[in-house]
């Protein structure tokens, strides 16, 4: 039988299922670890906020954590909400006990509103928890209690973090979900600042710090650096967010299945695009639409943002003794000029999510034009300085067009071949205007 991590969560229960206990575990089982549990408190809480509380007596907080370490391999855990300060020193007494490696998420607020830490607690939590804790996970304004001091700059935030590693805990992670979505790692082992690039997503955020501090834990149980654990969990957090759901009046919660909805799109858009691979290169048709420089076919998975979200080509298809031929395998973030293509298509309707490049003559846009295709063009010597020629053609053309066409084509400028991209809603369907292109062309 296959042994998996045990993480341990102690924390409180969500009724609305957004945050807490009820965050914890869906985020845990997402991320291939056993999820055991200790509640702290029991609140009633929706979308719009926290109505009440019922705190456990610190007895009972203990007696989950004994009934779970006395049975399980539990090496790592995480908290949430510790309300009192009986209850942060009955999980500190836990911890110890137990030789536990903790993140701690200072949860002090809910995102919806309400507070969730007494101002008695917190000094505990300094004085007892943190010294012997492997991480924390604070937000902004976290960080400013622990630490406090006024966080405005990076630089505050630096000083914050070294405020707070000298408490006793090893890693200081500022998030910054609350700021520029840019997290601040600190280790205090080596006295080392590394940053973990973000930008603000639109979504539902309830949750989100409860999830992000289970991802990190699961990630770190499982062997990951603190590094690589911290950029896992900020991806498992953007997903989280970006796949959100309204479901009632106030602060959306994060969707924790979002990550594995998202691999398994990933696992679609690749299959969806060797399977268009495999139909250009077995129609020796397709060889009279190879481009000088190659070409490349390329699909994203739904939502993607970034170049790494769009499988293409790790190469490029040329043409080898009259015939298509494909150098290389399918690979996400394959091809950077393809796939910005597509991303910029997809700003004005997320639907298109395809595209392949073929050359250009006017017998290939006439065909284009029997074919009822929609066409658009852009000219290369009206391109500003300082941008990307994907990023700014293709918008350009769907500007002008007002709305993404199948065809953009460009004639070319001094040293770069003339081009058309064929866009379309997956790579077999761009794949099949492009062979009836050819076998009309020929």
């Amino acid at each position: 039988m296959e042994i998996i991590p045990v993480v341990l969560t102690i924390a409180g229960s969500d009724s609305g299922g957004g945050a807490g206990i009820e965050a914890d575990i869906k985020t845990l089982s997402s991320l291939y670890v056993h999820g055991a549990c200790a509640i702290t408190s029991v609140t009633s809480q929706n979308t719009t906020g926290v109505q009440s509380a019922y705190e456990l007596p610190p007895t009972v907080v203990s007696d989950q954590v004994d009934a779970v370490c006395t049975d399980m391999d539990v090496r790592w855990a995480k908290t949430g909400m510790l309300s009192s300060a009986d209850i942060v020193r009955a999980v500190a007494d836990r911890v110890k006990k137990y030789d536990l490696k903790v993140v701690v998420d200072p949860v002090m607020a809910a995102e919806a509103g309400g507070d969730l830490l007494e101002q008695d607690a917190v000094s505990i939590l300094k004085d007892e928890l943190l010294p012997i804790s492997y991480a924390v996970t604070p937000n902004i304004s976290e960080a400013e209690t622990l630490s406090g001091m006024s966080i405005t700059t990076r630089e505050d935030a630096m000083e914050a973090a070294k405020a707070i590693a000298s408490l006793g805990v090893k890693a200081v992670i500022i998030t910054g979900g609350h700021s520029d979505g840019v997290d601040l790692i600190y280790d205090s082992v080596t006295d080392a600042f590394t940053e973990v690039p973000g930008k603000l997503i639109e979504g539902g955020t309830h949750g989100s710090g409860c999830t992000y501090s289970a991802a990190l834990t699961s990630y770190l149980a499982r062997g990951y650096s603190l590094q690589d654990a911290a950029i896992g969990a900020k991806e498992f957090v953007e997903y989280g967010i970006l796949l959100s759901k309204n479901i009632g009046k106030g602060v959306g919660p994060v969707n924790q299945m979002g990550y594995l909805h998202t691999m398994a799109a990933k696992e679609s858009v690749l299959r969806n695009t060797e399977e268009a691979v495999r139909m250009l290169e077995d129609d020796v048709n397709f060889a009279s639409l190879v481009a000088e420089v190659g070409c490349n076919i390329a699909m994203a998975i739904p939502h993607a943002r970034e170049v790494k979200d769009v499988a293409a080509v790790n190469g490029r298809i040329v043409k080898l003794q009259g015939k298509p031929k494909v150098v290389g395998c399918v690979s996400l973030g394959a091809s950077s000029h393809v796939a910005r293509i597509v991303l910029a298509a997809m700003e004005f309707d997320p639907n298109m999510r395809a595209a392949v490049n073929i050359c250009y003559s006017k017998n290939v846009l006439a065909i284009c034009e029997d074919m009822g295709l929609t066409i658009s063009s852009f000219s290369r010597q009206e391109e500003p300085e300082d941008t990307h020629t994907m990023d700014w053609g293709v918008t350009y053309a769907i500007d002008s067009y007002g709305r993404v066409p199948v065809i953009i084509y460009d004639e070319g400028g001094v040293g770069k071949e003339p081009m058309v991209r064929v866009l379309g809603r997956d790579a077999v369907e761009v794949a099949g205007f492009a062979l009836e292109i050819a076998a009309r062309l020929t």
